[in-house]
């Protein structure tokens, strides 16, 4: 349908109306505003205008019962008429915009800058060129050739800015497309029950058209708005329309309304369709969103419920805004603030989503290019930024800071060199007609300066983790994850925890019954129809048949010898296939009373666990048949049918009886028992069928079906991975107990003989809350490290563990749960886990709504997968940095020694420019795309707090980058004379490119190749080759680059500053650059322990853990500001006074020391009555909110520690934790904290 603008429909509608839509007997707009009443008001215009729902289906040209005939061109026409039931998505954007919105990149338009001042002043010749005057200007005699080559050098640095534009834009080009791809896959898999024919069939959403009768059951998303035919105890989820969150009831005659967008929360119904696409409800509200809503739409329609904090999101959201037509921003603006308020106050649940992301690419619409911490602020998702985003964010500052201090210091000291050179020792005066050599030379310095600065950012890393989950997210697909939210991915190599499923995910669901009891016997497989008194089994079979939901079905295997295939509700199938074993046929039974003769429904739910169905008897009575979770129908039960089918009186102690000698026995087994039962009523007076206490008591227990599940055969083997690995799994179900064991016991879970805890929802909530009810943390600390089974439990069961789970502070890490899912009642835990998993077949779209990775199996083995996945996303982050680093910290010391010593970088801006490509963006690719091994599952998750950059790796970094440092030094100061060539140094400006340099830049790419190599292990192996061949694009990039670089060298003349060289040459640079793949093994060796300042080194990143958590609370604004100012003047008193602590501490400390014998014994007193007084603990008084800066202190302790500044974790991030406080550069520099060396005095008094 394209990109059809608002006013397009309305021509269209307006052309339909004179001819009353092509035939149809009402138009679309009348249908529009139909749609739009509510309640009682609908029921009398349906009456009124149309003669009841009857008479809208004659109009729109459909049966009620058998739906449209669904022959193409009526569809077609209707389609044309009504519209498609899609919202047309805004165009992507094209890759000129991705150009431009790369080209924003501060760096690279620095460097724009500095070439096209270079190329300016290359072109114009100075007057005074031949005056001796302008001193080492023109020391070098130039070639007259060279003099015209000036220009080369800027116009290389602008096609090097081209090449990199162009390969960001191609892949966050290939990366919306892919994001767009899955998007469609996640579209196309959304299907719809609608009648057609008389046949219920699946459709995918955006084919149901107006008029199509929809088939609605518990936990679907309704796809377009209609009217209800006909519902059983419907009750509807308004609340991402309405924001009101209690469920509506509708019924024909009452509320039959329903809107798109809302979701089923109880029973069941068929309507008629009404409106789809841009006409529905939901649709409504898009366009009034305006363009911008309209993208975001597409998103939003699977990731309302947060945008995610991912650079891919960003990316994909950015410029949605700056698209907007001029016109549609202001109201957006309105939209959004509303939006965005209602977001943070209810989270509403879905619309407002959509709200909630404009406001995100507004921001950069208005400020041109937002920076990265803007853009987390902008996003307070529903979780914290991920694990790996914080981490990064924080490191990629760090190191883009201290390369800004590099690379000024380094233009700064090259300026005052030539100046002091020139005109204080050699007192030469400025002349004007010198001016312009001067400018170029200073021209020279600045590109310097940036090509050092280039090299120090890490532009890479967005780069490597996009690229990494991209490809991860790919290869999930084959495993069956299918991934909704990109950091769900990386955040799963973190989880620690999982809460399970039982049902589906450890089992197959296929539910076949196996054991029953009926009329007084326990048959331990399904008995001969015979032997079950007649009477009995004809009530049974139509206690069965009826009293289940009309679409489940069990149809005929789809190949032979297959299994038959079971449709809808897995449990209804095990009790179905019962009625077939009996050698009776359930459709018949259905066929006599079909759907909309049965006279009520009590559809299953939560609270209820049970489902009931009425039925009038032909004789006027009432008749009620009745199944569920055995002990909760049992209980109700006041008779029993007995062994010749009278029914007799059930009394308690017979129930407990039963529940001893039938129910226990066959739940230990791993069965789940269903009870079917049924009671009569009389039809004078009419029982008040809403009084459901009364309704629900007094039945007659018919039997017992023990049905059994069966333990998946991948199952035990992938949850002892999961133990391995450090995960604990732990069940949580609706089943009881007993059955909940057995199948814990047999999937290893629980093994016989450990402290462990088996409980049910009642005794859970018994020991977590306290005595007005209230869950306590602290009660809930005490259950969860031992719970392994809760049964019997409610969906807030299940949210309240994994809440008090992601709360505690029990352990130091906090815990990372992922939870799985397939009820409509599982949305909250799973919105509120760290990773949901919804289940792609039997869950409903509730659940896969509220998700981040959809298990298109259901298998639980496929969650593990998603965990390998996960942390070999954050392993390749870390080989990709150990590289960068290595090359950072080798390139940029090299530029600024070189600089500082010689005038002039040793690596010239287009070679370091080429250096930072095969850095960035091929080692990205390299090193992101490294295929997960079974290895991964053999070590403990690497939690929260632990640093991005372990002890290993910062051994590696360093020592690589002191070999490298070496060669290059070596190579630089007496390369002349090992070489026998002409020295480089001290060139003049545009003096032909010297041997000697290309050997130092040749040499250098060729140990960063090697390297690279080495970067493939971080965990210090030996073997760095181990299954290198296994990934193709590592191999093809380390090949491809070394045959770049021979060309580069050899043909690449002026513009890279390069001379080609000879085979001996070569011969050496490629042998100075394969002593990186020994030294590795030499590094390797070098046992951690022995290494112990390294320790420091890479645990900075910790205080910056906490920060970006604390960053996020602040965000999400749970201290009020007043609270907030409150506590910022707590601090700086809490200050104020552990920096007097402090002094006293140290004064005393000194004295102890000297005067032992003559210390007064009250001093010590009071610093002890100091050291308790409870307020002073500053380390423990908010344990879990964190004092909105305790970074401050903790940092100057850090500045302290690491007094070595090349350490890329120094940590100047006062400045970052987004309170500016003014006591900064006072603070006393005693401050202490633990880890400085008074902490420990501290302890020692």
């Amino acid at each position: 349908m394209g990109d059809m603008t608002n006013s397009d429909f309305y021509t269209k509608n307006q052309r339909n109306d004179s001819n009353h839509a092509g035939g149809f007997g009402c138009s679309l707009m009348e249908l529009r505003s139909l749609m739009e009443l509510r309640g009682t008001e609908a029921v009398v215009k349906i009456q009124e205008d149309y003669a009841g729902v009857e008479g809208l289906c004659q109009r729109l040209k459909t049966s009620p019962t058998e739906g449209l005939a669904g022959d193409a061109i009526d569809l077609d026409k209707r389609k044309e008429v009504f519209g498609q039931n899609l919202i047309p998505p805004k165009k992507p954007k094209t890759f000129l915009q991705l150009v431009w919105e790369a080209l924003q990149d501060v760096t690279l338009i620095i460097l724009e800058i500095a070439a096209m001042i270079s190329l300016g002043l290359s072109f114009y010749q100075p007057p005074g060129e031949g005056s001796e005057s302008c001193g080492t200007a023109n020391a070098g005699a130039e070639d007259e050739g060279e003099a015209e080559a000036g220009w080369i050098e800027g116009a290389a640095i602008l096609l090097s800015v081209v090449c990199v534009v162009l390969v960001t834009a191609f892949n966050d080009w290939s990366k919306e497309k892919q994001f767009r791809g899955l998007q469609s896959r996640i579209e196309q898999e959304q299907k719809f029950q609608v009648v057609r024919g008389g046949q219920v069939i699946q459709l995918p959403v955006s084919d149901i058209v107006v008029g199509d009768i929809a088939q609605i059951k518990y936990g679907d998303l309704l796809p377009a708005d209609g009217v209800l035919i006909q519902g059983n105890d419907l009750k509807i989820d308004e609340s991402s329309l309405t924001g009101e969150s209690d469920h509506v009831r509708k019924s024909a005659d009452k509320d039959p309304m329903l809107l798109s967008g809302t979701h089923v929360m109880e029973g069941s119904g068929r309507m008629v369709v009404m409106a789809v696409g841009v006409n529905s409800q939901t649709g409504i509200i898009f366009t009034l969103l305006g363009a911008g809503g309209e993208e975001e739409e597409k998103k939003e329609k699977k990731d309302c419920s947060h945008p995610s904090s991912h650079p891919i999101a960003t990316i994909a959201t950015d410029g949605a805004a700056s698209a907007n037509a001029p016109g549609n921003t202001s109201l957006v603006n309105g939209k959004m603030q509303d939006g965005n308020m209602e977001n943070n106050q209810t989270k509403v649940k879905k619309q407002d989503g959509a709200a909630a992301m404009e406001m995100q690419p507004l921001k950069s619409a208005e400020g041109g290019e937002t920076d990265e911490k803007e853009k987390k602020k902008a996003n307070v998702s529903k979780k914290e930024k991920s694990v790996l985003q914080g981490k990064l964010t924080k490191l990629a500052v760090q190191i883009g800071k201290a390369g800004l201090v590099m690379s000024a210091i380094t233009v700064i000291i090259l300026v005052l060199y030539f100046a002091i050179d020139n005109f204080v020792l050699q007192k030469r005066p400025w002349l004007p007609e010198c001016t312009p050599v001067y400018i170029q030379y200073f021209v020279k310095f600045f590109i310097i300066g940036v090509t050092v600065l280039v090299v120090a950012v890490p532009e890479g890393l967005p780069l490597a983790v996009t690229i990494s989950l991209a490809y991860s997210v790919k290869k999930m697909m084959k495993d069956n994850n299918l991934v909704r939210h990109l950091d769900a991915c990386e955040t799963m190599g973190n989880a620690t925890a999982i809460c399970s499923d039982k049902t589906g995910t450890l089992t197959t669901n296929r539910m076949t019954a196996v054991e029953c009891f009926v009329a007084d016997v326990h048959y331990k497989e399904i008995p001969d129809p015979s032997s079950i008194p007649a009477k009995t089994l004809e009530t049974l079979v139509n206690a069965i048949s009826l009293n289940s939901a009309y679409t489940t079905k069990i149809l005929p295997a789809d190949k032979d010898g297959g299994l038959p295939k079971q449709v809808g509700n897995k449990t209804e199938c095990g009790l179905l296939g019962l009625v077939l074993d009996l050698k009776r046929d359930y459709q018949t039974v259905r066929n006599q009373i079909p759907e909309e003769k049965l006279y009520k429904v009590y559809t299953f739910n939560s609270v209820r666990k049970s489902m009931s169905t009425v039925i009038k008897l032909p004789d006027g009575n009432f008749r009620m048949y009745s199944k569920g979770a055995s002990e909760i129908i049992l209980k109700k039960c006041s008779f029993i049918l007995n062994e010749v089918g009278e029914s007799r009186a059930f009394r308690p102690r017979d129930r407990d009886e039963m529940v001893k000698k039938v129910i226990e026995p066959m739940a230990c087994s791993g069965l789940r028992t269903i009870c079917v039962a049924y009671r009569d009523f009389s039809g004078d007076p009419e029982p008040n069928w809403d009084d459901e206490n009364n309704i629900l008591t007094e039945l007659t227990a018919i039997c017992v079906v023990g049905i059994e599940d069966p333990v998946r055969p991948e199952v035990p083997d992938a949850i002892l991975k999961c133990q391995r690995a450090g995960i604990t799994v732990r069940m949580v179900t609706g089943d009881n107990i007993n059955t909940a064991r057995a199948i814990a016991i047999k999937c290893g879970i629980i093994h016989p003989g450990e402290d462990f805890l088996c409980i049910d929802g009642k005794e859970f909530n018994r020991r977590i809350r306290n005595e007005k009810g209230e869950v306590e943390q602290e009660r809930i600390d005490k259950v969860w490290p031992k719970l392994r089974v809760l049964a019997r439990s409610s969906p807030t069961d299940k949210h309240t563990l994994v809440k008090g789970i992601i709360d505690s502070t029990l352990v130091d890490q906090r815990q990372v749960v992922a939870v799985t899912g397939d009820g409509t009642n599982d949305g909250p835990a799973l919105k509120k886990a760290d990773v949901g998993f919804a289940m792609g077949i039997a869950g409903t779209d509730v659940a896969k709504e509220a998700s981040d990775i959809i298990l298109t199996d259901d298998n639980f083995s496929s969650i593990v997968k998603a965990v390998m996945w996960g942390r070999n996303v954050y392993d390749s982050i870390s080989k990709f940095l150990q590289f960068q680093l290595t090359v950072n910290v080798v390139a940029v010391i090299v530029a600024f020694t070189g600089a500082c010593i010689t005038q002039d970088s040793p690596l010239k801006a287009v070679q370091m420019l080429w250096v930072n490509l095969i850095m960035d963006t091929f080692a990205s690719l390299a090193l992101a795309t490294e295929p997960p091994t079974e290895s991964l599952l053999m070590r403990k998750p690497y939690g929260r707090n632990k640093p991005l950059i372990s002890s290993t790796m910062t051994k590696n970094i360093l020592g690589h980058g002191v070999y490298q440092l070496i060669i290059i030094f070596t190579l630089l100061f007496v390369g002349e004379q090992i070489f026998d060539i002409d020295s480089g140094r001290n060139a003049p400006l545009h003096s032909p490119p010297s041997e000697h340099y290309t050997i130092i830049f040749n040499t250098f790419v060729m140990m960063q190749l090697f390297n690279e190599i080495n970067a493939r292990k971080i965990h210090g192996e030996r073997n760095v080759f181990e299954g290198i061949f296994r990934n193709p694009i590592f191999c093809s990039i380390v090949l491809g680059t070394f045959a770049i670089q021979i060309v580069i060298v050899q043909f690449g003349g002026k513009p890279f500053s390069c001379s080609p060289l000879d085979l001996e040459k070569w011969m050496w640079c490629v042998f100075l650059g394969l002593g990186e793949l020994v030294w590795g093994q030499v590094i390797s060796t070098i046992p951690n322990s022995k290494l112990r300042f390294l320790r420091g080194a890479g645990r900075l990143t910790q205080k910056d853990e906490m920060t970006a958590e604390e960053e996020m609370n602040e965000d999400q604004e749970e201290i009020d500001h007043a609270e907030r100012e409150l506590r910022r003047g707590q601090i700086l008193w809490f200050r104020g006074l552990n920096r007097i602590q402090t002094q006293i501490r140290v004064v005393n400390a000194f004295r102890s020391s000297l005067y032992e014998g003559l210390e007064k014994p009250e001093s010590r007193t009071s610093i002890h009555n100091f050291m308790t007084h409870p307020e002073f603990r500053i380390e423990d008084s908010t344990p879990h909110i964190p004092l909105i800066d305790d970074t401050d202190i903790d940092d100057e302790a850090a500045r302290k520690n690491s007094s070595q500044p090349t350490s890329p974790n120094k940590n100047n991030n006062a400045i970052d934790s987004g309170i500016n406080l003014t006591t900064d550069t006072s603070k006393s520099a005693a401050s202490s904290s633990p880890g400085s060396p008074l902490h420990s005095l501290e302890t020692s008094l």
